[in-house]
């Protein structure tokens, strides 16, 4: 069977590319890393592809705001048709400041009434980078890529993680239509507490993730491309071994979409 492409969007400052690659390609796809100037200038390579995805790091320096040049640029020259690409029931992906450039261009959680954005990702709360290993726990949504009801452990590397929405309409909506695609839980066994260490970045409702009402749309901050084998874990050496990853259960799950 051939495999599914996937076309892993680059841009100045995007530094998981390579291992985004790589986590795609354990998982059976056959990847392209791109870059966003490359695609603006030829659309029609998009039609070659069956997931879009925008990997992690610090876009254009994250500048003004996490992902907010990367996201002008799309919604400049390519969000009319990254919509025609979800449309045709393909899927796409962002990870950490692909999230970020997600919801800044309005394609997570969904249209905001009027235009603009339905939430934001904004500075942690406490303020701080976050680098360390989270729980979660995915929702009951259409989500192609996550499987309702588990429980992942990936780690978390941002500044900016922290999901708010724009008003009391928009929270309701998301939380009400199967949205909420991932949440922090804390470790199992554990009694679930707000804020640090359970919940990072203060982000409301815990959620570490979203999709749209497709399912074919999924913004995530945790990095599932890091934990694909056991021996990316920190415990790995002290723990029996849980192969493979977690993250890479993401990636299959995607995958498997297609067959």
């Amino acid at each position: 069977m051939t495999p599914i492409r996937v076309l892993v969007l680059r841009a100045a400052g995007t530094n998981c590319d390579l291992e985004t690659q790589h986590a795609w390609e354990v998982a059976g796809a056959a990847v392209e890393r791109v870059h966003v100037r490359r695609l603006s200038e030829r659309l029609g390579l998009l039609d070659d592809f069956q997931v879009l995805t925008i990997p992690g790091g610090f876009s254009y320096g994250d500048d003004i705001a996490a992902g907010r040049i990367l996201a002008r640029q799309l919604e400049r020259h390519l969000l009319d048709r990254i919509r025609e690409f979800i449309g045709a029931v393909k899927l796409v992906l962002g990870i950490c400041n692909g999230f970020q450039v997600l919801v800044r261009t309005g394609l997570l959680p969904f249209a905001a009434a009027g235009g603009g954005q339905a939430c934001t990702i904004a500075p942690n709360e406490p303020p701080g980078f976050q680098d360390r290993w989270t729980w979660l726990e995915a929702g009951q949504t259409p989500c192609a890529f996550l499987e309702p009801g588990r429980r992942y452990e990936m780690p978390i590397a941002h500044g900016e993680g922290r999901v708010v929405f724009a008003d009391d309409a928009a929270d309701a909506r998301a939380m009400g239509q199967g949205h909420a695609a991932l949440r922090y839980i804390g470790p199992p066994g554990g009694v679930h507490t707000a804020g640090l260490p359970d919940n990072p970045n203060g982000s409301q409702h815990d959620l570490a993730g979203l999709c749209d009402e497709t399912g074919h749309v999924l913004g995530l901050m945790p990095h599932p491309e890091r934990f694909i084998t056991w021996t990316q874990h920190p415990e790995w050496t002290s723990q029996p071994a849980r192969e493979p990853g977690d993250g890479l259960a993401l990636f299959q799950r995607a995958v498997s979409y297609f067959k």
